[in-house]
């Protein structure tokens, strides 16, 4: 079975078409020797007059066929030879770095995403889908450590409320604890934080793949900040955070799902009063921008590491203080945020000088009629 596929492969099939070509190519060219040679040789012979003696000129075309015959075949044999070897050595070339392509190719749905293909020398479009496949290659590695790092988080997240829940049944079924007010509100309180995370999964998983349905309406920027000022001015009052709101007086109105951006502002509040400490401020702004609105939640609390930055907005992720699971929330609030926002054509940035520096969430928003109204249910 593997002679059957290497003789199929494509520096096999390389190497007979070549043959073939040149197989073809003796043959016309001893065709036409053949054939137009002696002719044109007899011709000539009259032309310079020694066409009188037929014995002689039957031993001159003699000559003549003999030593084209000869000088041909050894020419054309030589030729041939060169042929076989330089077409070898371009199979080969052209056989490595495929070979190589298919290794790796084999070894990453073996499930080693960490395989890369080195540059090989075997031209532009080689090189080209060499590079093309360590792209692939980067992404899945990528997806997949987000992939096992957000089963891990997950099953760090429902393991305590589910161990608090076996816990407190237990000792109800053993009569060690009694129902009461307080065994109910715990209780309550567990569920709901299970039900929280599912219903964020659940939402992160549909604005990612497209099917959040939006109600677009046309608003005022200045009063979508206003909103969710209001609705968060207590509880940042409570711990002691300043919460200041600064849009622009001459600020454009945008087309956006009102109820699913106060979700994306309320998401940015929660995580920055998490994050700033009492005494701290948080800053609401809108300005117009480049083909569109730009709307920012700014605080002046932990920040972010530089390292930390590109990762912010993958589920569960853990490396940064934006998403410290000491602090509270399911671990998807900002991936929910930045799937809301793509869906509204836009996009949601983040910016830190590091730690202790602050951070700054950017939502900018196509201007009014240039988002994207193709959403499904």
């Amino acid at each position: 079975m593997t002679g059957q596929r290497r003789y199929r492969g494509l520096a096999a099939r390389f190497f007979l078409a070549q043959l073939l070509v040149v197989a073809v190519s003796i043959l016309a060219a001893v065709a036409v020797a053949s054939l137009a040679g002696p002719p044109l040789f007899h011709e000539h012979l009259e032309q310079a007059g020694a066409g009188h003696d037929a014995t002689q000129m039957l031993h001159v075309e003699q000559a003549y066929r003999d030593t084209n015959f000869w000088t041909l075949g050894v020419a054309l044999a030589t030729a041939l030879v060169c042929c076989l070897v330089l077409t070898w050595y371009v199979a080969r070339r052209i056989q490595n770095p495929i070979h190589a392509l298919t290794q790796a190719a084999t070894a990453m749905a073996r499930g080693k995403y960490d395989t890369r293909v080195p540059a090989m020398g075997a031209g532009t479009e080689v090189e080209d889908l060499a590079a093309s496949f360590n792209t692939m290659a980067e992404r899945l590695e990528r997806t997949e450590d987000t992939r096992r790092r957000m089963l891990s988080d997950l099953a760090h997240e429902m393991r305590t409320p589910i161990s608090v829940l076996t816990v407190y049944l237990e000792a109800l079924q053993d009569g060690v604890s009694r129902w009461g007010e307080a065994t109910g509100e715990l209780m309550d309180e567990q569920l709901a934080r299970l039900t929280r995370l599912v219903e964020d999964i659940h939402d992160v998983s549909r604005a990612e793949e497209g099917r959040i349905e939006l109600d677009r309406t046309i608003e005022s920027a200045g009063e979508l900040l206003q909103a969710a000022a209001e609705a968060h001015r207590d509880t940042y009052a409570a711990k002691g955070v300043a919460l200041i709101l600064n849009p622009s007086q001459d600020i454009a109105t945008v087309e956006v799902d009102r109820q699913r951006m106060g979700q994306v502002l309320g998401n940015l509040l929660t995580n920055a009063l998490r994050h700033t400490p009492a005494g701290g401020q948080v800053t609401l702004d809108a300005r117009q921008s480049a083909g569109g609105i730009t709307l920012s939640v700014s605080d002046t609390g932990e920040g972010i590491l530089p390292e930390h930055l590109p990762h912010i907005f993958e589920r569960f992720y853990r490396g940064d203080t934006a998403r410290d699971r000491d602090h509270g929330g399911s671990g998807v609030g900002l991936a929910i945020s930045r799937a809301l926002v793509q869906a509204h054509g836009g996009s949601l940035t983040a910016s830190s000088a590091g730690s202790d520096a602050g951070a700054t969430f950017t939502v900018h928003l196509p201007a009014q009629g240039d988002g994207n109204h193709s959403t499904t249910s």
